[in-house]
């Protein structure tokens, strides 16, 4: 944060617990629970240790913690092929085709692991029928045909997902704990807030700083190689819930955007962080709607039965051209579009029609299996989304009785969802027509020697999901053995100075023992202010000027320029942030991490001169998609030692053909 001086005159300095390893993972969700099982295949037997750390504890980190109905990344019988064309056709044609194949090709491998370890997946039985996880049939990899809800999408019984990858997780860290003879290899409830150049080589990270949420410790972990996988960025913009519901979000509140706030201050390229995913979710619980549309075969429309994508076609069309022209082709933000200009004309709410969804699927059906579908439609949501089912009950609301409200969210940061936001990285190498220069070594590698990232922190190759997260963890984790293994002789060595990290890193507290006596409300005080205060501050600045829920998704070249204004002054302000205990220092540095991920969305938005996402933001200044002009990869780079921020274009390639 640029704080001032720390000499720990009025807190207590903590104890400090140094951890030598060769990988290093940072984060405890689907990327680094794969990266973790692969790389401690493959390092183990060479004697390199492998070391886990996660702010939160691994059974249920990440975007899959409270599990899930689907698993929304299995090819299957398809082409890796077509689901790159997938992916681009969603993402209004950008993304690193080379990344998105590679991903293709490698991520039933993982979904067959998943059920290898007790994931039950449903399947087809001979006649056709469903067949819960509850029934015996044969696996995915035996031949197994499972229930798709979509071309790409299976059903499962998911509430566990994420507790079952985690155990495996924890299982190869225990057999690589076991074989190196180190005491300790996984360390939660521990948030990394540094990453540290190497001393001898400053092109290279050789370690990273964090401190305990639960203990008065702070840890220093050194490493050959790291991933940087703690997820994408949640409330960077102030949220539809408000209040005592504001911890309420479409995706995890904890992922606070540490992946790209660390990533650009260690000097890495970002690319396309003007991406954002809005998506449309039941109104307040936030419940998502795949399995609805694509499983149970829900329309939504307007309050007046109208289908907004049909109405509304003609004039997304006349705006943004051959991306609004086919109705069955419409990209997910397209239709989010369509959807606002029905709520603008006054025909909402946008209702999901899940009654007469589950009235024509009964047509068909026993009474025993009726009702065995209406607790199908509890469960898409107690499987995944807890919320959403309190808010039916409270609100008397029966699905197969009655319709529910649809609403888009407040934006989200992410790469690993129908979003592309994130680090530029190396591809595989082995892919025809993809520029040499794409790939330096290491699949996976950012442009910073050693780093590498996965899940949500990989950009420009949304659609992996928690299947495909897993799976370029794994594609991560291999790869930094490799990367240790022809690094045998590297020792790395920290380029700053421990003490002085740790007593930044420790300032909020500090700052709030120095100063809490001077008010007698010790949440308001002119010396400092209050993490919760500073993430108003942030979500206020992003709603209103960086294209949030306040302007319907909308901006300009001028709002974005004084929103930069306000969010120089907030960056100001961050070196009086104050913690009173550990939790609230924790809140602190997510909440600096937030505000530099917002920082570079903002500037990607501004750099930018078209709507590439119609339906996530629109620059009214802009308001048409630029193929000719901005057919292209944004490339950002952060100076730290500057502040200052160059954004750049690079050309986007296309293998695949359409």
């Amino acid at each position: 944060m640029g704080v001032e001086k720390n000499e720990f005159k009025f807190s207590k300095k903590p104890e400090v617990v140094y951890v030598d390893t060769d990988i290093l993972l940072i984060g405890g969700g689907m990327a680094c629970c794969g990266a973790a099982y692969e790389a401690a295949k493959w390092a183990t037997p060479k004697g390199l240790k492998i070391t886990m750390v996660d702010k939160a504890a691994a059974d249920r980190s990440g975007a899959v913690a409270m599990g899930l109905s689907a698993i929304n990344t299995y090819c299957g019988e398809n082409d890796p092929a077509d689901y790159v064309k997938y992916v681009r056709t969603d993402l209004m044609g950008i993304i690193r085709e080379d990344l998105v194949y590679d991903l293709g090709r490698h991520v039933d491998n993982s979904v067959h692991l998943f059920e290898e370890w007790g994931l039950p997946v449903w399947k087809r039985d001979e006649d056709g029928s469903t067949m819960d996880g509850s029934k015996p049939a044969p696996k995915l990899a035996e031949g197994g045909k499972p229930v798709r809800s979509g071309r790409w999408q299976i059903m499962i019984n998911g509430e566990s997902y994420k507790v079952i990858v985690a155990e495996a997780a924890k299982k190869a860290l225990e057999y690589n704990r076991k074989e190196t003879g180190v005491e300790q290899n996984l360390f939660e409830r521990v948030f990394i807030s540094e990453l540290i150049h190497d001393k001898n080589d400053p092109s290279k990270v050789a370690g990273a700083i964090g401190f305990s949420v639960r203990e008065h410790k702070a840890y220093v972990f050194t490493a050959k190689t790291m991933l940087l996988a703690c997820g994408g960025a949640v409330n960077v913009y102030r949220p539809r819930s408000t209040a005592e519901g504001q911890g309420r979000a479409w995706y995890p509140i904890w992922n606070a955007g540490t992946t790209y706030a660390l990533a650009a201050q260690a000097g890495c390229e970002l690319v396309l962080m003007e991406n954002r995913f809005v998506p449309a979710r039941f109104k307040d619980g936030y419940g998502p709607v795949g399995a609805w549309f694509l499983f149970f075969k829900c329309k939504a429309t307007n309050s007046l039965g109208e289908d907004y994508c049909a109405t509304n076609l003609a004039a997304a069309n006349k705006d943004f051209g051959k991306y609004a022209e086919d109705p069955h082709k419409l990209t997910t933000a397209m239709r989010n579009h369509m959807m606002m200009i029905d709520m603008k004309a006054g025909k909402g709410p946008i209702l999901m029609r899940t009654h007469e969804a589950m009235a024509a699927l009964a047509e068909t059906m026993t009474p025993k299996q009726i009702k065995h579908l209406e607790a199908e439609a509890w469960e898409d949501f107690l499987d995944m989304c807890i919320g959403q089912a309190v808010v039916w009950a409270g609100n008397n609301i029966e699905p197969e009785k009655t319709p529910s409200e649809l609403m888009p969210t407040e934006p989200y940061l992410l790469g690993s969802h129908a979003g592309c936001a994130g680090i530029w990285v190396s591809g595989p190498g082995d892919i025809a027509g993809i520029p040499a220069e794409w790939s330096w070594g290491y699949n996976r590698m950012t442009t910073v020697d050693g780093l590498f990232t996965a899940g949500d922190g990989v950009g420009a190759s949304g659609h992996k999901f928690s299947s495909g997260s897993h799976a370029e963890g794994r594609i991560a984790g291999k790869n930094m053995t490799a990367y240790c293994l022809d690094h045998a002789d590297y020792k790395p060595e920290l380029g700053r100075d421990v003490d002085e990290v740790i007593a930044e890193i420790y300032a909020p507290m500090e700052t709030f023992a120095k100063n809490k006596d001077y008010s007698t409300d010790p949440l308001v005080n002119p010396n400092y202010i209050r993490p919760k205060m500073f993430q108003a501050r942030l979500q206020k600045i992003m709603d209103e000027y960086v294209a949030g829920v306040a302007t319907w998704y909308t901006t300009s070249k001028t709002m974005l320029e004084k929103g930069l204004e306000h969010l120089s002054l907030l960056k100001e302000d961050a070196e009086k942030m104050a913690a009173e205990d550990l939790h609230e220092l924790m809140r602190a540095w997510e909440n600096y991490h937030r505000l530099m991920a917002g920082e570079a969305h903002a500037r990607h938005i501004l750099f930018r001169e078209d709507s590439r996402y119609p339906g996530y933001y629109f620059r009214a200044d802009h308001f048409y998609v630029d193929d000719e002009n901005w057919k292209c990869f944004t490339i950002s780079k952060y100076d730290r030692d500057s502040k200052e921020w160059t954004l750049s274009k690079r050309d986007y390639v296309q293998v695949i053909p359409d």
